[in-house]
């Protein structure tokens, strides 16, 4: 994955990068018109009928994930030497041009074995990146059963590897962590699911240059963007395999050096309250927990993180953020090294370590690695499941309506007409959803709910086979201003709402609410200890309606501080949390 600061100083100091791609087309014409929705489905039909019971296929599919393919993509990428984007594009045997003509190879081979039901192609682009101009992306297209209501759902992981100096192409950075995990997942959900069918088309994109600076998802999100493509979710794999802790890593991540855990994953984020990229992890982590948790041998924990990325960092969900598609990023729990690459610095990320395992009797061959096999297949199940409900083609929720009267929420909206149900997610103080309610046969319906605090609300729409559409909207309910509300006249229409999530590892969201604008000068978030010393202070800028500003803490601290919410030096209103490593 990207290290953003060492990366930034590079580009300051060695014009060796251009920020914008031209030229960016695909080289299978045929792709590209399926990703338009311009094709016959009854082309790409399965062979055998796709069950719609979403546990059912999440079953079938966990059955058919393998940690002995997945061992045998990472295995062969990390025989190509260097994947730097930078590095070799000639040779039939080593560096990116290699690599990434082999995988295309496998893409074309999985697709032979399901009826050529994958569509398979390049994304060239031009740019400069290490004194090299052109550059490929790797694709490959599972058509959706119904292009008239075309949708696409993306599942991606970047191939390119590194060490220290980021255009060193002469460090053999066989880069299996960071990122042959990621590129290893994307092609066993391609070989999995090229013989089921869904409504909406699955692209299973590996990316170069994100090394260099998100480059080739730059690339595929632009391209997306000038094509009109209809991207409904992007789903970016990267450090997706390993479980041992370094003794650095970029927070919040793993407790210290060593640690294992073969058990958790992150899901990475932007935004707090109505984000498309939050509600998006909060529907991977619900289908996991409904369709796979109860019965698969070795459940997950499926952490979702405040902050967009770890501290310092980035990955190839961004540009499609920046670019307002939903996006979201998997990462294991434990990274060996923040990339910092300093004197002292011992990791194996972005180092010529940072490979398969090692030989601990000295026979010659891999005995001890580096990798755990089954912890990537877990991760490949969370995201094919995910993957394949979001691809069912489930109408988009209805709008709603929501009020709070004491301890009783009352959400009404317009049931769609062909299930009459819906599913109404409440959130109160963490990341992740309370409750998540199924509702039939009715336009309104009551919950239980907490008098005073914040709650959010947002639906999703339900298909005849009890699977959800991707959750929309989230209107936050708020109390009345004289329950929550303290301070001058002009400032009781703010309200400061309990952070979230509280207790917090390493980020969390501090939101209010403002009933209506303020006259005002300035406005900021004091953070304090219990003995009153100022922390820090966060400007903000008042808008009607819901605010939010994420506050880093830092990693390694326990203790309970008080955030303040200060207009013009006056104080509106103050909450404790929770910070709790």
């Amino acid at each position: 994955m990207k290290q953003t600061f060492l990366s930034f100083c590079v580009f300051f100091l060695v014009p060796l990068f251009l920020f914008s791609q031209t030229n960016i087309f695909s080289t299978n014409a045929l792709a590209e018109k399926i990703l338009l929705g311009n094709y016959n489905p009854a082309d790409y039909a399965a062979l055998q009928p796709t069950t719609r019971i979403p546990a059912v296929l999440a079953a079938d599919i966990e059955a058919r994930i393998s940690p002995d393919s997945l061992k045998s993509y990472i295995f062969r990428l990390s025989q190509f030497g260097t994947r730097n984007t930078g590095s070799d594009t000639l040779s039939a045997t080593k560096g990116i041009g290699a690599s990434r003509r082999w995988v295309h190879q496998q893409f074309e081979t999985f697709s032979a074995a399901n009826s050529n039901r994958l569509v398979v192609s390049y994304l060239q682009f031009d740019t400069a990146i290490c004194t090299v101009g052109r550059h490929r992306n790797i694709f490959a297209v599972l058509p959706g059963a119904n292009p008239a209501n075309n949708g696409v759902i993306l599942v991606e992981g970047h191939i390119d590897s590194r060490c220290n100096v980021v255009c060193d192409t002469a460090c053999l950075a066989e880069g299996v962590e960071d990122n042959a995990t990621g590129t290893a997942l994307v092609m066993e959900l391609a070989r999995v699911m090229a013989q089921y069918e869904f409504q909406h088309s699955i692209v299973f994109l590996v990316t170069i240059g994100e090394e260099q600076g998100l480059i080739g998802a730059d690339a595929f999100a632009d391209y997306v963007q000038q094509k009109e493509i209809p991207l409904r979710a992007v789903l970016n794999n990267d450090v997706i395999g390993g479980i041992i802790c370094g003794q650095t890593s970029s927070a919040p991540s793993c407790p210290g050096l060593n640690n294992i855990d073969s058990t958790s994953v992150r899901l990475f984020s932007s935004g707090g309250f109505n984000s498309k990229h939050k509600q998006l992890a909060r529907f991977i982590k619900l289908e996991y927990q409904e369709n796979v948790f109860a019965t698969t041998a070795v459940p997950m924990n499926v952490r979702i993180m405040s902050p967009e990325d770890r501290t310092g960092r980035g990955g190839d969900h961004i540009p499609f953020r920046k670019l307002n598609y939903a996006a979201m990023r998997f990462t294991s729990a434990n990274e060996h090294g923040d990339a910092s690459n300093g004197p002292n610095y011992t990791d194996r990320q972005h180092t010529a370590a940072d490979v398969l395992g090692v030989d601990t009797d000295g026979n010659g061959t891999i005995d001890s690695f580096f990798v755990d096999f089954n912890y990537l297949t877990r991760n490949a199940v969370i995201n094919a499941n995910a993957a394949a409900v979001a691809a069912r083609g489930v109408p988009a929720p209805p709008d709603f309506t929501a009020t709070r009267s004491g301890s009783i929420l009352t959400v009404n909206f317009n049931p769609p007409l062909d299930t009459n149900t819906v599913r109404v997610a409440l959130r109160s103080t963490t990341n992740d959803w309370d409750t998540v309610y199924a509702v039939t046969g009715g336009a309104s319906a009551s919950f239980p709910c907490n008098p005073t605090g914040g709650l959010s609300v947002s639906l999703a729409s339900v298909d005849y086979w009890q699977a959800e559409s991707l959750f929309g909207v989230e209107k936050n309910v708020t109390t009345s201003a004289t329950q929550e509300a303290v301070g001058t006249e002009d400032e009781r229409n703010i309200r400061l709402f309990q952070n979230r999530p509280n207790p917090f590892d390493e980020a969390t969201w501090i939101s209010f609410w403002v009933e209506n604008m303020p006259a005002y000068r300035e406005a900021m978030v004091q953070i304090s200890d219990m003995q009153g010393k100022v922390i820090e202070r966060i400007p903000v800028k008042l808008q009607q309606g819901m605010n939010e500003t994420l506050y880093t803490h830092g990693y390694g601290v326990r203790g309970t501080f008080v955030y303040t919410l200060l207009v013009d030096g006056a104080v509106v209103d103050g909450r404790e949390m929770i910070f709790a490593n």
